[in-house]
């Protein structure tokens, strides 16, 4: 069972999740990063790392976040990896707890 990055990320993209990954599964986009399915071995270490709790198992998203698991395998697809940390986004702490960013992601 893949984790999956939901909206929390969007325009915050911050990167702690990256730095703990074994398998450097997370690809990274403009303002968002995802998780690669295939490549995701369930360890759960990056889930503790978000500090926005964007990161849940595939069967624990939350109902109104599910798209977001198509999403990721989507986007999975056409990003690069990211391998290191880096600083998060310049407003990331002002989007942190905003709401209803999909609109905000740019692919």
């Amino acid at each position: 069972m893949p984790y999956v990055v939901t909206e929390s990320c969007i325009k915050c993209k911050y990167t702690d999740c990256v730095d703990v990954c074994p398998v450097d599964c997370f690809r990274e986009g403009p303002n968002f990063l995802v998780i690669d399915p295939d490549e995701c071995i369930d360890c759960t270490l990056c889930v503790p790392e978000c500090p926005v709790e964007a990161i849940f198992a595939e069967d624990d998203v939350p109902a109104a976040q599910k798209h977001f698991t198509a999403l990721n395998a989507e986007l999975a697809k056409l990003w690069k990896p990211i391998v290191e940390r880096k600083d998060p986004l310049p407003d990331a702490d002002e989007w942190a707890k905003a709401k209803d960013k999909l609109d905000k992601l740019e692919r």
